[in-house]
Order: structure tokens, then sequence, then C-alpha cells
């Protein structure tokens, strides 16, 4: 017998959400938002959620996000679901004729990635404005459900010519023997991205961009790994379409030791 998860936890402004303030993320889609993992009350690569987020609110509301406000917010919710260690997701709207950013948090259960290899499907599809994170992406679902009935764990991303961009909820990298290589394209720079590529120039192995295309001399089969990476975590990726991949066992072990180095900031 399966155990259902027990319901999110859901505030609109630091107050429990209601039929009525349900109406705004329900009527008005228009937003952006950041999902994190919070545990016993901290989060890596806080400063740069909230730097995400108020980028975004500028950029399609012009209005600044204060950052204490959110994180103020966060533990409001967090207090109300009484947790410590969540799944937390902040979710940013305008809805017509207000002047203030409205922003639901929601909490959940904490989350981690599958720890097996995944396996991706090539899909046609590249997101509208993708340096924004943004609820309601049709295509990005669509894609995936498709993926998911054809036997795989998720559906990879292409811009037109097999130009590899993103997976539909992860970032994707590459190992090219010497270097973690990004696709060069537009997708959205993710936060767990964004704390690998910062760990591995610490490091010493600074990380590269550069095309990937589904076939020929930039192919995704010229690479000897790949793994994928969001806010849950960094898994390998054992196959795309046909092309197989080995597991890098010493590259996932590098990558989360990488990515623990991280410095965790209180909420």
């Amino acid at each position: 017998m399966t155990t259902q998860p027990p319901p999110p936890h859901i505030e609109l402004d630091g107050r429990p959400a209601t039929e009525e303030t349900l109406r705004i993320p329900a009527l008005y889609g228009f937003g952006h938002f950041t999902a994190l993992q919070v545990r016993d009350g901290r989060v890596r690569g806080l400063g740069l959620h909230l730097a995400r987020l108020d980028a975004a609110n500028r950029e399609l509301f012009g209005l600044p996000l204060d950052g204490d406000r959110v994180r103020e917010l966060i533990r409001h919710a967090l207090a109300g679901a009484g947790r410590r260690g969540a799944s937390v997701r902040v979710n940013a709207y305008l809805p017509p004729g207000a002047t203030r950013t409205t922003l639901m948090v929601t909490v959940r259960e904490p989350a981690v990635m599958p720890s097996g290899a995944r396996s991706l499907m090539s899909v046609p599809y590249a997101r509208t404005a993708p340096h924004i994170k943004r609820p309601g992406e049709f295509g990005q679902t669509y894609y995936g459900v498709l993926a998911g009935r054809a036997g795989f764990d998720d559906a990879l991303l292409t811009a037109p010519g097999g130009v590899v961009t993103e997976g539909a909820i992860t970032n994707i990298g590459f190992w090219d023997g010497t270097s973690v290589v990004w696709p060069d394209a537009p997708a959205l720079t993710g936060i767990t991205m964004a704390l690998l590529e910062q760990g591995l120039e610490r490091a010493g192995r600074p990380s590269v961009r550069r095309p990937v295309t589904l076939d020929g001399p930039d192919g995704v089969g010229r690479f000897p790994a790949a793994f994928v990476c969001n806010s849950q975590g960094i898994a390998p990726v054992r196959r795309i379409d046909d092309t197989v991949f080995p597991v890098d066992e010493e590259l996932m072990k590098d990558l989360g030791a990488v990515y623990d180095s991280a410095p965790e900031e209180t909420v």
C-alpha cells in the first residue's frame, strides 16, 4: 500500500491560504518562482535564490523584491508547517491593480534526486525567456509525460538543429574527460548548476560552456559521461535517446563533493 505524502502547507504573504487567496495563482499565472531545499533551517545558495527572484521580479513586474521579506515569509511558512527541513517553493505574482508583489510560499516534505542513472528523450522544445524560472510550463510538462510513456525518466529540451539546451526540470552537464561542459544555449542557470560552477572554479577545475548537439562533431555521443542537476541534487545520465553513457562514479563523487562544499546560509 502506497503512503500518500501529507498535503503541502501554503501561505500567501504570511497568511494561510484560503479559497479567496488561492484565486491569485489559479487565475493569474503570469509570474515566477524558485524552488529550494531547506535542511535544519539552512539553504545552499540562498543568496542566489534571492537574487534570481529579485531579477525576475524587476523584469516581469518592474518592482524590486526584498530578500529580507522573502526570508521572513519562508521562516514563517516553515514554522507554520512545523518543519526545519522541507522542499520550499516561493512563487511571485502581481494581480491586476496590485502595487506590491504577492508571494506564495509552499512547504512540502524534503526531496532528493532519485539515486539511479537517468534516461532522457530529446524533444523539439525551447522555452520562451528561458532565463526566468516560471510556473505553468505546458510544453515541459507535456513532453515530460510523453517521455515517461516512452520509457524514459524525463525529457531533454532541444532548439532547432538539435541544439541541446536543458532538461525539462534540470540542467544537463557533460564530461569531456577534462572539464565539465555545459551546453552553450539559452537555458535557465539553475542554482545547483551555479553552485557547481563556482565550486569547480574554487577547486581549480573551471567548467566550460560549449555548443552541444544531438548529432555531429558536437554531438552528445562524443562525451564519455553526462549528468543532470536541480535543487534536489545531482544524478548521472545513462542514456539520451539511443546514446548510452557509462556512469562515471569518480565524476559523480567529485561533483557531490563540490556541491557539498558550497556554504549553507540560514533562512
